[in-house]
């Protein structure tokens, strides 16, 4: 602690004391104000620019209150040096309101301040965060102009900025171009992969790291993570998470968090727990990662359960939380339980509903066969419905045959998102399942009138640390012909068995003897009979699917767990199915 009252009589000296002073400031936003009044009292007031670079310096490094060093900016006399000007930047480019960065860059090139080699990497970081591309572009090109493009922190920036941005492609070209790279380059392009969908060359990238000698860290760990989560890469992500342990980083919050949503993801819901259980520290960020990895594994019971352990401990869940517990709801029909959160949520919590909230309600009521009254509930909705709540009632009008409605409903959708093949495909769809053949075409021809593809279905087994990927009748495989053999063989004990195929799933009109063939190569059960060729007996088997599963191969699984006494987990695109001895997670609610 110093004294407000000491009185030191050099104007220099004054200065020097207190940037000495604000040296000592280190963690402390409280004596850093106590120094900021000592330094008026002192006679040096805010608008000496050494003054006012050291103090906004310090005030940006203890992530203080944006508008604290903004309002001592903005009282510094001219000219302001380039330090102060990054320091601003920076400031706001690491916090939660970006925006002011870029409007900061523009009055610096008004005042005739040429920007640095530090100035580019904290415009790129805001540009990031606000996924503002054409700004981002317009610095790319003055990076370029200026010669500082080649600078490895402002590559890394671009990196950074391109992969934030959806831009993988644009990434990795920049990242090949570098003749220097540093962890932080490594980590941008694997994440940028990672983010954007394109999880093979995220693993692809880690692999290359490791041949170039370059040592991961948590934030490495963490993307590698999404890639196996994306792809159910359970064998990768174990090998993580023992390298995770053996550098320390297990305690890291975040790269748990990571671990909790790969396992959840991977469908091995007991493993997520189990790094739960054993976390020193946990985020809100734990407990909703936990919470929706049991909702969408089928423990809609256990994550509700987990619920009220959150709230006992006192913790307050967020939105993100909430959209995890109504999912848990839906996907287990629990209609009343479902509402009754929801009105905890704004009641209790104070949370405003936002579109995922009701968009998890419709797809409840949907799902229980309450359809008439999920789309009463989306007309007098308070926000106006977006494609994806329209989308979620006309995937139940398909299970639950509504057609009529579901007419309407895409008539909807066609206004706000033409171009989408889901729709097209929900449409033919209940069109077919009416027998409605004529429709059908009508449906198909407008989709290739108007460009619209529909988006392959595809099944992926991973393997040996290596994923495999299957699509509808695929034969490119190096094991085609023992994998139809081994299908082959499994499809004839289910029907000694009594499994009849649900031909209705078939949407052609074609002979029902066709038909039972079309099924038969369905994606998932190809990887399926790919996993029985190159496992052990007993060995569980793990697959993703892109798509929904069809009731067929629904039917068809339940029986091969039963048949061939294994367990068999099938990720789709909305949950989890964990078929054992002739039963699923899901209660046949899918």
């Amino acid at each position: 602690m110093f004294s407000t009252s000491l009185q030191i009589p050099n104007y220099s000296n004054r200065v020097k004391t207190c940037l000495s002073l604000l040296l000592t400031c280190a963690s402390s936003k409280q004596k850093l104000k106590q120094i900021h009044a000592f330094s008026i009292k002192n006679g040096v007031p805010i608008t000496d620019p050494i003054m006012g670079k050291h103090l906004i310096f310090t005030i940006v490094s203890l992530s203080a209150p944006m508008y604290y060093a903004h309002n001592i900016f903005s009282q510094i006399q001219h000219p302001i040096n380039i330090f102060t000007w990054n320091t601003m930047i920076r400031g706001y480019a690491e916090s939660d309101n970006p925006a002011p960065a870029i409007e900061l860059h523009h009055q610096m090139i008004m005042s005739v301040v040429e920007p640095d080699t530090h100035t580019y990497p904290f415009l790129l970081k805001a540009c990031a965060k606000l996924m503002a591309v054409a700004v981002g572009e317009k610095i790319h090109c003055v990076a370029v102009r200026s010669g500082y493009e080649s600078l490895v922190f402002v590559q890394n920036g671009l990196v950074n900025f391109y992969a934030s941005c959806g831009r993988a492609e644009s990434a990795h070209k920049l990242f090949e171009e570098m003749f220097e790279r540093n962890l932080v380059t490594w980590n941008s392009v694997i994440n940028g992969f990672a983010i954007n969908g394109r999880p093979n060359e995220a693993l692809t990238l880690f692999r290359e790291m490791g041949v170039e000698g370059v040592e991961p860290d948590g934030f490495t760990l963490v993307s590698l993570l999404t890639a196996c989560s994306e792809l159910g890469a359970l064998a990768l992500g174990r090998r993580a998470h023992v390298y995770m342990f053996k550098v320390g980083l297990d305690g890291n919050v975040h790269a748990g968090n990571a671990l909790i949503d790969m396992y959840a993801k991977c469908g091995s819901i007991w493993e997520a727990y189990r790094v739960f259980d054993e976390m020193e520290s946990r985020s809100v960020v734990s407990w909703t990662s936990l919470i929706v990895g049991l909702a969408v594994n089928g423990f809609g019971k256990e994550a509700l359960d987990l619920f009220c352990e959150l709230e006992r401990k006192g913790l307050v869940p967020s939105e993100i939380t909430f959209v995890g517990v109504l999912y848990a709801c839906s996907h287990c029909g629990m209609v009343d339980k479902g509402f009754g959160y929801f009105r905890r949520m704004t009641e209790e919590y104070g949370i405003v509903p936002k579109i995922e909230h009701y968009g998890c309600l419709v797809d409840l009521l949907g799902r229980a066969g309450l359809v008439l009254e999920a789309h009463e509930f989306v007309l007098n909705m308070p926000l106006k419905p977006n494609a994806v709540v329209w989308r979620t009632l006309l995937g139940a009008c398909m299970i639950h045959g509504h057609l009529t409605l579901g007419e309407t409903i895409r008539s909807k959708l066609l206004q706000i998102e033409p171009k989408h093949s889901g729709d097209y495909v929900l449409l033919s769809n209940l069109y077919a399942s009416e027998r409605r053949w004529s429709d059908v075409q009508k449906v198909r021809k407008k989709m290739l009138r108007e460009g619209v593809k529909k988006t392959p279905g595809h099944s992926l087994v991973e393997l040996r640390n290596c994923v495999h990927e299957f699509v509808m009748g695929d034969k490119s495989h190096p094991q085609s012909k023992e994998i139809y053999e081994m299908l082959d063989e499994v499809m004839n004990r289910l029907k000694l068995e009594g499994y009849v195929p649900s031909t209705t799933n078939v949407l052609a009109d074609i002979e029902e003897e066709e038909k039972e063939k079309a099924l038969s190569y369905h994606s998932e059960k190809i990887a399926i009979a790919f996993a029985l060729i190159n496992t052990p007996p007993k060995t569980p088997i793990r697959v993703v699917k892109n798509l929904r599963v069809c009731s067929d191969c629904h039917l068809a699984i339940k029986l091969m767990a039963k048949v061939l006494d294994r367990e068999i987990i099938v990720r789709d695109r909305s949950r989890f199915h964990h078929f054992k001895d002739g039963h699923c997670s899901c209660g046949d609610f899918w």
